[in-house]
């Protein structure tokens, strides 16, 4: 028996006349394998959706559209090589990612071709910041965004804590540390100590040693700026030395699938945040959220993540770019005219893409896992975020100011 999206895609197909229009595509730049493989699942399946929706609705400038997909692995160099590929298939867009020094090749590659690149899962400043340009467009929120709402909530709720820092050295690694150390008063390094681990292949050793080194340090929190595998491994591991006991554990940028991999037993307490949950749509009664949702439900038997919303809303609002611009065209020149400063509500409350750097402001929530007992009553037991704090997306992000600091001499997109 076919699955409901299945389905929906057939009747897309069967729907159209024998000369009907060919179809437009747009590339899915994402990890089917490596770290980040459990995240790249999702993207898929919020693009497949948008897709699904937006044929369903007569397509884009009366065309269907096709997703075509290629494989990063989460290495940038492959990244970058995917965006010929995509576009030696026809590819109009490209999008995806899972690593920031993914989107930071992909989309510069992007650039060098005329097309456009939406980030997702791209959390460092860099993106958007000293590494952003007009042809690159983030759905995700940055790292500095995360750091203010955690950075707010601490400040109010774990005033005055000992903080220790685990995190990977790359791009996201570094800035993710570098703000919340900031918003948390945790500059002192002498005080607030770290480890770094690796960003290629990390091993066992490498992880005992660093949370050793954070037991030993006696701190009260712990910040792991981990994603993917590394942030599961580390958490088994953490919880089978009863660290969990002694410290509050942070994860600055949680995802559905981490917890739902390591499990709620192994995440249960831990603070970090997210843009969107499953839930959101209902709380604040948005038609389309909802819809979005059960239609995932029906077609997966659980719930979406943020993840899987990011890569459904990047889809929508290219379309939706395509058919505003000004000759409902397919230049990327007019459809960064469309898109800049564009607000708009879909899956939640009102976002836009900022004109100076690209960024999508949006609210940013703090969360805390549930307990596994609470998890276990929801029906798809995948209940697992309880939002504790939020943060308007004018307040998270960087101001204008902020952004040319980063920036130096480079004061506007090129």
């Amino acid at each position: 028996m076919l699955r409901p999206l299945a389905c929906l895609l057939l009747a897309a197909l069967c729907g159209l006349p024998a000369h009907a229009a060919p179809s437009l595509k747009i590339g899915l730049n994402y990890p089917r394998t490596g770290n980040y493989k459990d995240e790249g699942l999702e993207l898929r399946r919020g693009a497949l959706l948008a897709v699904a929706d937006i044929n369903r609705s007569g397509g884009v400038l009366g065309q269907p559209l096709e997703l075509l997909s290629a494989n990063t692995a989460s290495r940038a160099e492959q990244a970058r090589d995917n965006v010929d590929r995509l576009v030696a298939q026809g590819a109009r867009m490209v999008f995806g990612g899972a690593t920031s020094e993914e989107a930071i090749a992909a989309g510069q590659r992007a650039r060098e071709l005329g097309l456009l690149y939406f980030a997702t899962l791209s959390y460092a400043n860099d993106v958007t910041g000293l590494n952003g340009h007009r042809y690159l467009f983030r759905e995700s929120n940055s790292a500095w965004m995360s750091a203010r709402v955690l950075g707010e909530y601490l400040s109010w709720h774990m005033p005055r804590r000992h903080y220790y820092y685990i995190s990977i050295d790359d791009a996201w690694g570094r800035s993710m540390e570098d703000a919340l150390r900031r918003a948390t008063g945790s500059t002192d390094r002498a005080r607030h100590g770290h480890s770094n681990l690796p960003s290629g292949l990390v091993r066992h050793e490498q992880y005992r040693q660093a949370l050793e080194k954070a037991a030993a340090s006696k701190a009260d929190v712990l910040v792991l700026v981990l994603l993917g595998d590394n942030l599961q491994r580390s958490m088994r591991m953490l919880h089978n030395m009863q660290l969990h006991k002694q410290v509050q554990v942070i994860v600055p940028n949680l995802t559905k699938s981490v917890v739902q991999q390591a499990g709620p037993v192994v995440m249960e307490g831990v603070i970090g945040t997210l843009a969107w949950t499953w839930d959101l749509p209902r709380q604040d009664n948005n038609p389309i959220g909802q819809d979005f949702v059960e239609r995932y439900i029906a077609e997966y038997q659980e719930y979406p993540g943020s993840t899987t919303a990011s890569a459904y809303a990047i889809v929508r609002q290219w379309a939706d770019a395509v058919q505003r611009s000004r000759s409902r065209s397919l230049n990327s020149e007019q459809l960064i005219g469309a898109l800049e400063d564009h607000s708009y509500s879909l899956l939640k409350d009102e976002q836009q893409w900022r004109a100076f750097d690209h960024q999508n402001v949006q609210s940013i929530y703090a969360v805390r896992v549930r307990s596994r007992a609470e998890v276990m009553r929801d029906p798809y037991k995948q209940d697992y975020f309880e939002v504790i704090h939020r943060m308007a997306g004018e307040q998270a992000a960087p101001s204008l100011d902020d952004w040319q600091q980063e920036r130096g001499d480079n004061l506007t997109l090129q």
